[in-house]
């Protein structure tokens, strides 16, 4: 028989405190049941000289101090898990959103998860397939890699996130692959455009949803990304799947986070986040990769909104020092009508190495890779020079890759929002795009992959171009 308190003391914000209590211990699960029989529940956030501090994850509003019964159930936050979760829509607190029955599990685990020893991790090497080329091409994700994407208000960024949750997929026969999709602080709208998105494309089917909206409490917000995660590391580690893990918008996780510790009144960090922030999203964001031993792994793509396209804010700012990369949408290209938006010259994987070449993606791969790279940015610079100077003032050599920036970005960079590119087709249109400039300037290319994959026809025509620069 659990205890009972009636001693309730205080309230701020989502906080209750309780007094003269016994053997309470920190993220403890609360039942607080109001006189109408009613009952809310939370979890301990500190316990000390029998004082507990609870979080209530409905919110504190209408809450009765002197009527309402606190009872502490001696366990943490669990999510019940089965396979029968894939094709399945919950809330973030993992309870079913979707009318369909609750799920019977095959056990509980703790959303907090279990800490990795670092040396039992294996290094990230396997090539996940998104089918978007600025992707796939110049700034890979492997399996067990944390690559975020980097947006900013009214950018495609939900469309991004729909589109790879549907298209990502691992190489190889026979392997198990399941997306899981967490929504945090979204519209109605957004939460009905990813659900029936997943529905029309199937993707449901591998896929398992979590969805806290925007007016649900502010706690589960804080929980939904752990949820997903707990229910990542179960489908990866114990039933052998490979997990690519998208987490929208990782923003309104941290405001979320900012405003439980303004009502603890916590000394503020750095615009108010609160000073533990870096180490929480390392909690979140740390439990991507793979393990010794295991077939299965995790990958993260989380996607935050950086508050008035700024990478200094601390939000992208402290993401940036955790993960391996970042993908950074750009407000130009999406002016000038471009799906997906990606500046592919601030974005970064740095595990892209390791992700490709023979037997992953293509023997060529890292030289068009480069190739693209180096032929992009002294694209955009004669850009920016013909803006100063004029286009008249270009030397032939200039004007050719010019060209090829506005190329580039209209054939591989703009694709369409269900269009999935294998990794074959893409490297294919890099070498269509590269017979733009002079043959001599085809530096990061060997002349093996040149006489190999460069469209026939155009080796000829690419050398001849080199005689007017």
């Amino acid at each position: 028989m659990l205890k009972e308190y009636r001693t309730i003391s205080n309230i701020s914000g989502p906080l209750m405190f309780v007094e003269d209590v016994e053997n309470i211990h920190y993220d403890e699960l609360v039942e607080v049941e109001l006189p109408d029989g009613r009952v809310r529940r939370g979890k301990v956030l500190e316990a000390y000289a029998g004082r507990a501090l609870v979080q209530l994850f409905e919110g504190t509003a209408g809450l009765d101090v002197t009527g309402s019964k606190v009872r502490f159930l001696g366990r943490v936050i669990e999510l019940p898990v089965s396979p029968d979760m894939l094709g399945r829509v919950f809330d973030g607190f993992g309870r079913p959103k979707d009318n369909g029955p609750r799920i019977i599990p095959e056990k509980r685990l703790d959303i907090n998860g279990n800490p990795l020893n670092p040396y039992a991790r294996a290094y990230p090497s396997e090539f996940i397939q998104t089918g978007i080329s600025a992707i796939d091409c110049l700034n890979p994700i492997v399996r067990g890699q944390k690559l975020p994407i980097f947006s900013g208000a009214g950018l495609p960024h939900p469309r991004m996130a729909a589109q790879i949750a549907r298209q990502a997929k691992v190489r190889g026969s026979g392997e198990k692959f399941a997306v899981v999709f967490a929504a945090m602080g979204i519209t109605f709208e957004e939460a009905d455009y990813f659900i029936s998105d997943f529905r029309r494309t199937g993707a449901i089917d591998r896929a398992v949803m979590f969805v806290n909206l925007a007016n649900d409490p502010v706690i589960e917000r804080l929980a939904t990304p752990r949820m997903a995660l707990t229910c990542a590391e179960y489908l990866a580690f114990e039933k052998d799947m490979h997990v690519l893990v998208i987490m929208t918008d990782i923003t309104n996780y941290c405001e979320a986070l900012r405003e439980v510790s303004a009502a603890r009144k916590e000394v503020p960090g750095r615009r108010g986040y609160p000073g533990y922030m870096y180490t929480d999203l390392a909690t979140i964001y740390e439990r991507a990769g793979r393990i010794k031993g295991k077939k299965g792994s995790i990958t993260q793509m989380a996607i935050l909104t950086m508050p008035e396209d700024d990478k200094t804010h601390p939000i992208p700012d402290l993401t940036g020092y955790i993960t391996e990369g970042q993908i950074i949408l750009s407000r130009e290209l999406h002016k000038k009508g471009i799906y997906p938006p990606v500046n592919v010259s601030l974005s970064l994987s740095r595990l892209k190495d390791k992700g490709i070449g023979p037997g992953k993606t293509r023997e060529d791969h890292a030289g068009v890779l480069n190739q693209l790279s180096d032929a992009y940015d002294r694209g955009k610079e004669a850009r920016e020079l013909a803006v100063v100077l004029g286009e008249a003032a270009l030397t032939p050599s200039d004007k050719r890759f010019l060209k090829f920036a506005d190329e580039f970005e209209s054939r591989f960079v703009k694709q369409g929002e269900d269009e999935d590119r294998p990794i074959e087709k893409t490297l294919d249109i890099g070498w269509e795009l590269l017979t733009l400039i002079p043959r001599t300037e085809l530096k990061r290319v060997s002349d093996e992959m040149v006489a190999k994959y460069m469209p026939s026809g155009a080796k000829a025509g690419s050398t001849a171009a080199g005689s007017d620069s």
